[in-house]
């Protein structure tokens, strides 16, 4: 009996089973992660991995290869010639797992199913995620994945099906949209004013003690050394932070003078804005796959999350600053959320 041909890849590129056989797309995808971060350790904290485990899949992954990928120093790691063989071979596996990816989402055009948000830490945990029961209402069939983070998320490698940022993105192959923008200005306790004072220009807020958050999108670096040139971060900081919860409640219990966005007043936030002329813009931007576009849950928490930062309705993402002790008389729409309610500032 004549068999019939076989189809798709000719039999002698097959592996046999006396070859050796790669492993699964996961160490793989460890691989990738090294040669983008540049060391074991970057990757491993990407990863959320231990830096052990990452050298040991690594190892293995070479072994199996048949070749060294890395060279490794104290700068990091640096690739093979075979090394870079084996990324364009990776990035092809990368680019089709994520195809395989959008054609299991497009299977289900229902509003159905999870949808994963990467957002920073403030707007996720201040004011989109007091929204989101809005959205939960409206669409009770679709899990929604908040993940808060001071990092950008990267759409085009499905770490988020839509990420909103506070830098606009340089990948030409991202959608993105620009959401309004934050703006921030420094605010203190009424504990603090009634111990210290309130500092009334730039000569005096130089005398205090200040609260920052020191984050990836936060440009606070940035921002101390344009402010306050020659001046050491020591002489000036009280305390130094990484979440905005944390920056928050420090400030508002009295430990030092800080920076926030206008719409925490809105917000109910009991602090009060200081008229120092030393205040930062963010623009806000929403990112996400081109084709992420077409599957209908996403599309539709897309529209949810360009009308929750609408400048005109919340004017505290406009362009142009609005003072918070302006923000009652121009804002028109319904009560907001009290995030502050039931804490007080007071110490007990």
């Amino acid at each position: 009996m004549r068999l019939l041909p076989e189809r798709g890849v000719p039999r002698e590129e097959h592996l046999g089973s006396n070859l050796n056989r790669l492993m699964d797309w996961d160490t793989a995808r460890i691989f990738l992660e090294v040669v983008r971060c540049g060391s074991f350790r970057s990757a491993a904290e990407r990863l959320g991995q231990s830096i052990n485990l990452v050298r040991r899949r690594i190892d293995d992954f070479e072994r199996q290869i048949g070749a060294t990928l890395f060279t490794r120093d104290v700068h990091g790691t640096r690739l093979t010639d075979e090394g870079s063989l084996v990324v364009s071979a990776v990035e092809r596996m990368e680019a089709a797992s994520f195809d395989l990816l959008r054609a299991r989402n497009s299977v289900t055009q229902t509003l159905t199913g999870e949808v994963r948000i990467a957002v920073t830490e403030g707007l996720g945990t201040f004011w989109l995620a007091p929204r989101l029961v809005e959205f939960q209402q409206a669409c009770p069939n679709i899990l929604v994945d908040l993940h808060c983070a001071m990092h950008s998320a990267d759409v085009l490698r499905h770490e988020a099906d839509v990420a909103i940022q506070l830098s606009r993105p340089v990948t030409l192959d991202v959608k993105h949209v620009k959401l309004g923008r934050m703006h921030v200005m420094f605010f203190a306790s009424q504990k603090y004013i009634e111990t210290f004072g309130t500092p009334k220009n730039y000569e005096e807020l130089i005398r205090h003690r200040l609260v920052m958050q020191f984050a990836d999108q936060t440009g606070a670096k940035e921002i101390f050394e344009s402010w306050f040139p020659g001046i050491a971060q020591q002489d000036l900081l009280v305390m130094r932070t990484n979440v905005s919860s944390a920056n928050y409640w420090a400030v508002a219990k009295g430990a030092g003078i800080g920076l926030f966005p206008t719409y925490a007043f809105a917000l109910g936030s009991k602090l009060v804005p200081l008229d120092i002329d030393l205040r930062r813009p963010f623009d806000i931007w929403l990112t996400y796959h081109p084709d992420s576009n077409r599957i209908p849950r996403v599309r539709r928490l897309i529209d949810w999350i360009v009308e929750s930062f609408n400048p005109v309705k919340f004017p505290w993402f406009r362009d142009e600053f609005v003072h918070p002790n302006d923000l009652k008389l121009v804002y028109k729409g319904d009560p907001l959320i009290n995030m502050f309610e039931g804490f007080s500032t007071e110490s007990p």
